[in-house]
């Protein structure tokens, strides 16, 4: 009798643990997916933010009277091959780097030198997070503030540590030079594409 009683209390301890292990279980995979669902509602809520200014950035251009805009507004940057369209920020904040690529360094398009503009990478396809899909040859388009197209061809896809700043500073000064910055989350380093103007 002992012996059948003592095993039944076993039954029922185990039968409660492995109730508690579903119910961890469950409550992990709910934060989990919740941590999901608020990344994603985050990023795409920063996208559409960055859509708009650059519906509004267009319309801007469509019915201003002048060629003067707003001092905030670089220009804009398209790259057919992986769907890219964004306003392009002229100064980097952290702010700004959230809604839309910013110029980190540089001139403006059209002149010797290195014009370098970082966007996030958001592992969904928004801002920069397709650049490694790049190859040599692909076309990178730049629009100044008064809408002209300057066409910048890849010539170089590369990676850097996270602290290096030759990207930057390492350019032919005879040439004119795009340099696009994103991170690579899966190795904390940079990707680095560049691109030359003709």
């Amino acid at each position: 009798m002992n012996q059948i009683l003592s095993t039944k209390f076993k039954s029922t301890k185990q039968e409660k643990f492995f109730k508690f292990l579903f119910i961890l279980s469950v409550l992990v995979m709910l934060a989990i997916i919740s941590f999901i669902a608020i990344y994603y509602y985050s990023a795409n809520k920063k996208e559409n933010l960055s859509q708009l200014l650059a519906d509004n950035y267009k319309i801007n251009q469509l019915y201003a009277n002048s060629k003067t805009y707003d001092n905030s507004i670089f220009g804009m940057i398209k790259i057919p091959k992986i769907d890219i369209s964004y306003v392009i920020f002229s100064e980097l904040t952290e702010e700004s780097l959230k809604i839309s690529p910013c110029k980190v360094y540089g001139n403006f398009p059209n002149r010797k030198g290195n014009l370098c503009i970082a966007g996030h990478n958001y592992d969904n396809n928004l801002f920069f997070s397709n650049l490694k899909m790049l190859n040599s040859n692909d076309k990178i388009y730049i629009y100044d503030s008064n809408n002209k197209e300057y066409i910048y061809t890849v010539f170089n896809i590369y990676q850097v540590k996270s602290d290096d700043l030759s990207p930057i500073f390492d350019y032919n000064k005879n040439e004119k030079i795009l340099t696009l910055i994103t991170c690579n989350n899966l190795n904390d380093n940079r990707i680095i594409v560049r691109a030359k103007q003709k």
